[in-house]
């Protein structure tokens, strides 16, 4: 038997083996449970913003700050326990996604570029998930840094590798290509063809439209700025230069009429939030 006769058959196997696991209810519900996590966290982020752009208090921050908030709270690791679990769920969905190359619940098979995506969100998740685990442990997963800071040292790591350069530059490209197709979903409107809309009130199908239009309107814009940023890391070769979804905040937020303009990305980033729940009850997974 060849060698590549028998990675054929480990590919083989591997798949058959996702396939019985996507297939299972629980996935399916660990899967829901992570889209759920996901909503919880991006509103989380968008309260804090409201509150610095209101001057009420309050930090711009990224996910790893929202769970840093809520790690502070009475009954705070109880809660990171439960995001813990929905974390794992996300990235064991998209991980799986990715091996399969299709839905779980069925569909069509999806190119590579899709996988590669999926892969990526399945590792950033689960990167979330184990910040979280630190944090239920009282380990400060941040080091202790402010978000900015982790962004400067992650690139100036790999600005040093050989063609490091390149890397964040494709990096970049990718950020930047994420915003463009959140764009685009903002103003086609295909969010919709991964829900069960038929199962859907008139009153969820508006709360559906208005939440997706404006929350993949918002993650363009800060997508569209950590992109910009990232690519002038690149260039330049000054790791200072990369900055994070607080960093995009706080760059709305130095603009011109920035705290009404930081109000505005805010609340669309808890329409984002609010989408991402209903996805944890339509979606097709």
């Amino acid at each position: 038997m060849t060698a590549s006769s028998k990675f054929d058959q480990a590919k083989d196997a591997a798949e058959r083996h996702a396939g019985r696991t996507a297939a299972s209810p629980w996935a399916q519900g660990l899967a829901r449970a992570g889209l759920a996590t996901k909503g919880i966290l991006y509103g989380i982020v968008a309260v804090l913003a409201l509150l610095v752009a209101f001057r009420a208090g309050g930090k711009l921050t990224d996910r790893s700050g929202a769970l840093q908030a809520v790690a502070g709270q009475p009954f705070g690791k109880a809660l990171l326990v439960i995001f813990a679990i929905g974390l794992a769920g996300y990235a064991l969905w998209r991980l799986l996604e990715a091996a399969l190359g299709r839905p779980f619940e069925g569909g069509e098979e999806e190119g590579a570029f899709k996988r590669l995506g999926n892969l990526a969100r399945g590792l950033l998740y689960a990167g979330l998930c184990v910040t979280t685990v630190l944090l239920v442990f009282g380990s400060d997963a941040s080091g202790g840094g402010s978000g900015g800071k982790e962004e400067d040292r992650a690139t100036a790591w790999v600005l040093e590798l050989p063609l490091g350069v390149w890397i964040v530059g494709a990096i970049a490209l990718g950020v930047l290509g994420a915003a463009a197709f959140n764009a685009y979903q903002a103003v086609s409107g295909k969010y919709k063809d991964d829900f069960k809309t038929g199962e859907m009130s008139e009153a969820e199908e508006r709360a559906l439209t208005v939440a997706g239009t404006v929350g993949h309107a918002a993650r363009a814009t800060v997508f569209g700025l950590v992109g910009i940023f990232l690519l002038r890391a690149a260039l330049q070769y000054d790791p200072k230069e990369a900055i994070g979804l607080d960093g995009a905040l706080r760059k709305v937020v130095e603009a011109s009429y920035g705290r009404y303009l930081l109000a505005l990305v805010a609340l669309g980033l808890a329409a984002y939030g609010v989408f991402c729940l209903l996805q944890a009850r339509y979606r097709e997974v």
